[in-house]
């Protein structure tokens, strides 16, 4: 019994849709007939609709001069201590704390803009990926609506309960089209570098 319990409150907290979740009036009465469930990977689809893929890529673009910015200055932090062991039994200790210092001065410095330019980007990367997931749950509501599903359940989270689904019941590539078309945004071109994977959760119902 606790088990059926605990199973029944983790579907609960799942990504559950109904027809009348999206709406702000009197709650629809629950179709006849037995449940019928979908699955979907919500933040692979969010990632591979058209629109995702171009605002995505279009942040990395964003963030490409500061990542060479870093890549030049890693560099330079390399060189510098490949030179101060090759030389250091050369150096006088004076010498060599400098060297050591000014090493450990850019060190330093590498790591606070690396940490700096991974928090912009990942703050950039949660806006643009909340305000698409929206849209794409508005498209996911409707489809579920229209296809009478009374309950859809998002097997990307980490810790979600279902351990088995159909090919059948998953609708990812079904909502990622069906997106596409509202959106009107063109697919990239064939050989684009994909973006990186967004991690966020999806909008439950607003």
């Amino acid at each position: 019994m606790k088990r059926s319990l605990a199973l029944i409150a983790t579907l609960a907290s799942g990504f559950v849709l109904s027809a009348a979740a999206q709406t702000t009036t009197a709650p629809a009465a629950a179709p006849a007939g037995p449940a019928k469930i979908a699955v979907i990977a919500f933040q692979v689809a969010v990632a591979q609709t058209n629109e995702g893929q171009r605002n995505f890529a279009d942040l990395q673009k964003k963030y490409d001069p500061k990542r060479q910015q870093l890549k030049v200055l890693s560099d330079e932090v390399d060189n510098l201590t490949k030179q101060l062991q090759a030389q250091g039994d050369k150096l006088s200790p004076a010498e060599q704390q400098s060297r050591a210092k000014a090493i450990d001065d850019k060190k330093k410095l590498l790591q606070r803009d690396a940490e700096d330019a991974q928090n912009d980007f990942q703050a950039e990367m949660q806006e643009l990926y909340n305000g698409l997931a929206s849209k794409v749950y508005d498209v996911l509501a409707g489809y579920s609506q229209q296809h009478g599903y009374t309950l859809v359940l998002d097997v990307a989270q980490q810790q979600n309960p279902v351990l088995y689904a159909s090919e059948s019941t998953n609708i990812t590539k079904q909502i990622i089209d069906a997106y596409n078309l509202k959106s009107g945004v063109p697919a990239p071109p064939p050989g684009a570098p994909e973006p990186a994977r967004p991690t966020a959760k999806p909008p439950v119902g607003r």
